[in-house]
């Protein structure tokens, strides 16, 4: 995965638009980032904070980008854009629909300066249909792609919000995806640049392939009960005897059979499968009673290296210090502190990406020089506020 010689022009903030950006960057691609003159992302200033006082999320999926601070409210500052995106290939945004049209930097106008470019647009509901102008943010839509109504015990329960923003990561996660598609259509001779419309909402509603055929045809998945959700004993969390819980997930019968095997009960064996509801409740009542004999570090002593589909639930902290995260090398440590990298191994990897996250502006008259603006324009620029 080298994206080395890919330029990438990013008006995102805060989360989802900066993760995208942030995996083509790990994967070679050189992205600026284009903030405001005011603050900047607002990202930079919420907590949890670096050693250096950044914002800890914003130094993570900002980590080698180059920042250009410009007012694009004045036209000025959106000449100044448009002279950037001229030997850009993405320009990437994720404002409100409508935004990028009233300051001129959307993609029609980018594409009369580079018709080749692929310019991408991140929103919640997408740039158009019912709810294009609606505000939300993450779990406004997981709870409207129907995520967090089967992300509970029941449906006597109450929706439990997901422990990572899901939406925000999926739309960000597709919008890369996307880029490069679009990238690589371009260069096979299929396209040109194009244009890519990533909603958060629709990301979400797609990851629901294994209840979408019930739910289109009528049959309301309801949650405890669909097969992935906990309605099968063989797929759920149990709690062990320290109150701390492991998953089963023994779908296929030779996983089953080898769990019970396992646990020393062979005679549970048959049941796999079973419709009877009388035989589910039973079979369930036998499972929690197994977990409960032992501890949950105690059975992943016991049943971490047996095929029995049984791991522990771990904390984000176990997870990321754990020693798969470290044999993987997921977690990288530099200036500012730890984060998650690229979540991919490949035999081929760019030499000179990462690097820490800028400061606010701090590339403006570097990529600006290069854009061919000289030191008196770019003085007269910062003195008028249009740049920083």
């Amino acid at each position: 995965m080298r994206l080395d010689g890919v330029r990438v022009l990013d008006l995102s903030r805060l989360l989802p638009g900066p993760y995208a950006t942030q995996l083509l960057a790990d994967a070679g691609a050189e992205v600026v980032k284009i903030e405001d003159t005011d603050s900047g992302d607002y990202a930079r200033m919420m907590p949890p904070y670096t050693d250096e006082g950044v914002g800890a999320v914003f130094d993570a999926v900002n980590r080698g980008k180059q920042s250009v601070a410009l007012d694009l409210k004045d036209d000025r500052g959106r000449e100044a854009l448009l002279a950037v995106a001229e030997t850009a290939d993405v320009v990437f945004e994720q404002f409100r629909p409508g935004v990028v049209d009233r300051l001129g930097v959307d993609y029609e106008s980018v594409r009369e300066v580079n018709e080749d470019v692929v310019y991408c647009s991140l929103s919640g509901f997408g740039q158009t249909g019912p709810e294009a102008d609606r505000v939300g943010h993450d779990l406004n839509y997981v709870g409207m792609a129907g995520l967090l109504d089967l992300t509970r015990e029941d449906p006597d329960s109450q929706p439990q919000i997901p422990g990572y923003p899901i939406g925000d990561m999926a739309g960000g996660l597709f919008a890369a995806f996307s880029i490069v598609g679009a990238l690589l259509s371009r260069e096979l001779g299929n396209t040109g640049g194009e244009y890519v419309d990533v909603a958060m909402t629709d990301v979400v509603n797609s990851f629901s392939q294994a209840v979408a055929y019930d739910a289109l045809d009528g049959d309301e998945p309801r949650p405890g009960e669909t097969p992935l959700t906990g309605g099968v004993p063989w797929y759920d969390v149990y709690e062990c005897a320290d109150g701390r819980y492991v998953t089963l997930a023994a779908l296929e019968p030779k996983f089953w059979a080898t769990f019970c095997e396992a646990v020393d009960r062979p005679d549970l064996t048959d049941t796999h499968m079973t419709e009877d509801p009388a035989e589910l409740a039973a079979l369930r009542e036998e499972i929690e009673s197994v977990f409960a004999e032992r501890t949950r570090d105690e059975w992943e002593d016991e049943l971490g290296e047996v095929e029995a589909m049984v791991a522990p639930v771990q904390t984000a902290a176990e997870s990321l210090t754990s020693d798969r995260a470290e044999a993987r090398d997921l977690v990288e440590r530099g200036e500012g502190g730890p984060r998650v990298g690229f979540p991919a191994l490949a035999s081929e990897s760019p030499a000179d990406a990462g690097g820490p996250a800028p400061g606010h502006g701090e590339h403006t008259d570097a990529v600006l020089r290069e854009a061919g603006y000289d030191e008196e324009t770019r003085t007269d620029l910062r003195e008028a506020g249009v740049i920083q």
